[in-house]
């Protein structure tokens, strides 16, 4: 069933008002049809089985049939520091981490990474991660678009990620897998968790060590060497699996 997103202040007496880009996908594209179901959710964690009930030049009006439970977000709030990557990988990175869960994902500048954004391509760089974030976000059936916010300086990230209650790091120097699994296992439902990857490059030595003075706790993803964009996926899932179990 296809599935839409809006905002809570579009749900008014039984009924959503669909606006914006997705009434051409729905006409144009689906080429849906008054009568059909779909899925909305408002963002705020409800989630909606509806009918078309009307559709205009600008608005679709639906229907809302039943208000379903809405229980596909971790309990737990993850935040993803990426280093840019190379090439397209970030949007791989962004489309399977939403499908993990993701709450956030963080660009970072790191001295590694090989792609240098100018102001006027991050930003486009970045409407286009948060596109690829609402299609993820529909695929899973989320209940929340993940944001990709600007890309920040390694500096800018790590002051970010102060305020959360778990920040972790994985690193190739780190202690064995006994240390990080208890690191892990001390992660409780409700907490606010955030994690560094590094570029194709990896982290300088001082971008660990500044990370770690900072509150960071390293961990290490096993004994072969990943790629930056399976290095976040690993932990993402590690974390998913933690989580939920």
């Amino acid at each position: 069933m296809h599935h839409f997103f809006v905002t809570p202040d579009q749900v008014k007496d039984n009924r959503i008002y669909i606006e914006g880009s997705d009434v051409n996908h729905i006409k144009n594209v689906l080429r849906m049809k008054t009568g059909e179901e779909l899925e909305i959710s408002d963002g705020n964690n409800k989630k909606y089985l509806c009918e078309i009930e009307k559709i205009s030049q600008d608005m679709v009006c639906v229907l809302v049939k039943e208000e379903q439970k809405a229980d596909t977000e971790l309990p737990s709030k993850i935040y993803l520091f990426q280093g840019l990557p190379k090439s397209d990988k970030m949007e791989l990175i962004v489309q399977k981490a939403v499908e993990l869960g993701v709450y956030e994902i963080i660009p970072v500048a790191t001295k590694r990474a090989v792609v240098k954004l100018d102001e006027k391509k991050a930003s486009k760089k970045v409407e286009r991660w948060n596109s690829i974030a609402e299609g993820g976000a529909k695929q899973s059936g989320r209940n929340v678009i993940p944001k990709v916010t600007k890309v920040l300086s390694y500096k800018e990230a790590v002051a970010y990620a102060r305020d959360l209650d778990v920040v972790l790091i994985p690193y190739e120097l780190a202690e064995g897998m006994q240390e990080t699994k208890q690191i892990i296992s001390a992660i409780k439902p409700g907490q606010s968790i955030g994690f560094f990857i590094g570029p194709e490059g990896g982290f300088e030595t001082e971008e660990v060590l500044y990370a770690i003075e900072s509150g960071a706790k390293p961990i290490t993803l096993g004994k072969r060497i990943l790629r930056t964009e399976t290095a976040g996926l690993t932990t993402l899932s590690i974390l998913m699996y933690h989580l939920e179990s």
